[in-house]
C-alpha cells in the first residue's frame, strides 16, 4: 500500500489547487453557533468556516462540543443561537443533499436488519435516486465505493459477519456512493483495527486528491495528520485554536474513553430533515 505523502507536501499541493484564497464561497459557514443539551450549554458560540477543497479535523477533548458540532452543521442537533450554511445555503433552506456525505461515530453498519455488504453501500444512493429503480450508474458508483475502501470482495456477505474496522468501512462506502462534495465524518478511526486505519487514511487521501472539502472529528490525528489543513481544537464549547495541527497536548486530549458522559450527545428536539443517513 503506498505511504501518504509528508503533511507539509501534500497541504500545499492541495492549496495550490483549491486554497481557501481562490475566491470561491465557503462550503461550510458556522457563526456564533449555541446549542445546550437540556439546560447544559454544550455549544457556547464558535465560528466555523471551510473551503472548498479543505479537510479540517476537530479536536478536543471528550465532551467539548466536537460531534454536537457536526451534527449541528448536518441538522440533526438544532441550534440554540447562531446560524449555519452548507454552499452558501441556510441550513434551513437547504434540501440538496446528495451533495453531503456523513459519516457517523459508529462501530456497526447492521443495526440489528439483516443486510449485505452491497445492500448497506447501496443505500448511500438514497439522496440520489430518490427510491426510484437503481441505475447503471448507481450500480457503478455502489461498485467504486466498495473498492475504494477494500471490500469489492465481500459485496455479497452480510455485514453481521465483518470486523469493527470493517463496519466502519462500510460505512463509509456507504457516504462515498453518493459522490457528495463535501464529506463529514464522526471520528472515523474509532475503534478501528491497524490494518483498516491504512485503508481509511488511503480512501480519504484519494477523495481529497479529487477535490472532496472534508470536515472530520477525530481524538488524534494518526495516520490522517498528512492529509489535515487546519485543525479547529473546541475546549467547552469555544474554539480554543484554529490553526495548523497542533500536537496532542494542545488539542486538549484526554485519556478517558469515548464512552464518557456529554462526549456525543443527542440533542433533544426535531432535527432538520437531512436526507443523510445515521
Amino acid at each position: 500500500m503506498a505511504t501518504v505523502e509528508s503533511g507539509q507536501t501534500a497541504r500545499a499541493a492541495r492549496t495550490a489547487r483549491t486554497g481557501p484564497d481562490d475566491g470561491a464561497a465557503p462550503v461550510i459557514t458556522v457563526r456564533g453557533a449555541t446549542a445546550t443539551l437540556g439546560s447544559r450549554p454544550v455549544l457556547r458560540g464558535i465560528d466555523l468556516t471551510v473551503h472548498r477543497g479543505e479537510v479540517v479535523a476537530l479536536l478536543g477533548a471528550n465532551g467539548s462540543g466536537k460531534s454536537t458540532a457536526v451534527r449541528s452543521v448536518i441538522g440533526q442537533v438544532p441550534l440554540t443561537g447562531g446560524e449555519i450554511s452548507l454552499f452558501s445555503t441556510p441550513l434551513r433552506h437547504f434540501r440538496d443533499w446528495a451533495r453531503v456525505g456523513y459519516v457517523p461515530q459508529r462501530t456497526t453498519a447492521a443495526s440489528g436488519v439483516p443486510a449485505t455488504v452491497r445492500e448497506i453501500v447501496s443505500s448511500g444512493r438514497l439522496s440520489r435516486t430518490k427510491l426510484g429503480r437503481p441505475t447503471k450508474a448507481d450500480r457503478a458508483a455502489v461498485q467504486r465505493a466498495l473498492e475504494l475502501v477494500g471490500l469489492a470482495d465481500r459485496a455479497k456477505d452480510s455485514v453481521s459477519a465483518l470486523s469493527g474496522g470493517q463496519h466502519q468501512r462500510v460505512l463509509i462506502a456507504r457516504a462515498l456512493a453518493a459522490a457528495p462534495e463535501l464529506l463529514i465524518m464522526d471520528e472515523p478511526m474509532a475503534g478501528v483495527d491497524l490494518a483498516s486505519q491504512a485503508v481509511l487514511a488511503t480512501t480519504l487521501r484519494e477523495q481529497v486528491a479529487a477535490g472532496t472539502t472534508v470536515l472530520l472529528v477525530l481524538h488524534e490525528l494518526g495516520p490522517l495528520e498528512p492529509l489535515i489543513d487546519r485543525a479547529v481544537v473546541l475546549r467547552d464549547g469555544l474554539v480554543a485554536h484554529d490553526g495548523p495541527p497542533p500536537g496532542a497536548a494542545a488539542a486538549g486530549h484526554d485519556p478517558e474513553p469515548a464512552t464518557q458522559p456529554g462526549c456525543h450527545p443527542h440533542a433533544a428536539g426535531e432535527p432538520l430533515r437531512t436526507g443523510l443517513l445515521t
